[in-house]
Parts: C-alpha cells; sequence; structure tokens
C-alpha cells in the first residue's frame, strides 16, 4: 500500500488542506507534503497522529475495506471455545499427509451435517 497516496485520499475525502492536517497533528505541513509525496515516510508516532487527524482508527491508514480486518489466522480465532482451540492447535501439529486427511474427513461431515439440517 502507498501510504503517501491513501493519506491524500483520506485528506481529499474530508475537504482537509494540508494546513487543516498540520493544525489537527501538530506536525508541520512541509512534513505531510513529503509524506504524501512519498519523500520520507512516517513513524508509528505520527500515523498515530495522522489518523487522529482524518478521525479514524489508526489501522484504517492500512485497510480500506469495510468494517475491521480479519486477523491473521483461522477466523474468528479470537472467539473459538476450548474444543475448537485445541482442535486447531493439534491440527497445527499435523504432518501435510494428516492434514490433508484431516480436511477431508471434516469435509464429508460438515456435507452431512448440512444435509440433516435440510431435511429437518
Amino acid at each position: 500500500m502507498n501510504i503517501g497516496s491513501r493519506l491524500q485520499e483520506l485528506r481529499a475525502a474530508r475537504g482537509l488542506s494540508q494546513g487543516d492536517v498540520e493544525k489537527r497533528t501538530g506536525l508541520l505541513r512541509c512534513n505531510i507534503s513529503r509524506f504524501e509525496n512519498r519523500q520520507i515516510f512516517p513513524n508509528l508516532k505520527t500515523l498515530e497522529k495522522l489518523g487522529g487527524a482524518f478521525d479514524i482508527e489508526f489501522y484504517q491508514l492500512f485497510f480500506t475495506g469495510k468494517g475491521k480486518p480479519q486477523p491473521a489466522g483461522p477466523r474468528d480465532a479470537g472467539k473459538l471455545g476450548t474444543e475448537e482451540r485445541g482442535l486447531f492447535e493439534a491440527f497445527k501439529k499435523l504432518g501435510k499427509r494428516d492434514k490433508k486427511i484431516v480436511l477431508a474427513i471434516a469435509s464429508k461431515m460438515a456435507k452431512g451435517n448440512r444435509s440433516a439440517r435440510r431435511a429437518t
């Protein structure tokens, strides 16, 4: 992702000038211009200030989708129950061949479960 283009996009979408961003962040306007023109890259603290200037969460400087970005790894990993976490941890320890077998079995079981739900 090009952070400079993203900063310009956010600024334009909100109808802000570089001077407005300067006032909101306390950063020098010349540095805001340098960020947008990719002459320098803002550090973490500066990125946090820029996010605040646009009234967005920090991650939204790098994420243009709707909602929150999905974490790396299994979907909803933070919401797994004890049994699910145990299954996931055991699966990670399997070899490549065994993982394929487990996935094939789980897929067949899930398809059978869907068919049973439709019949009721």
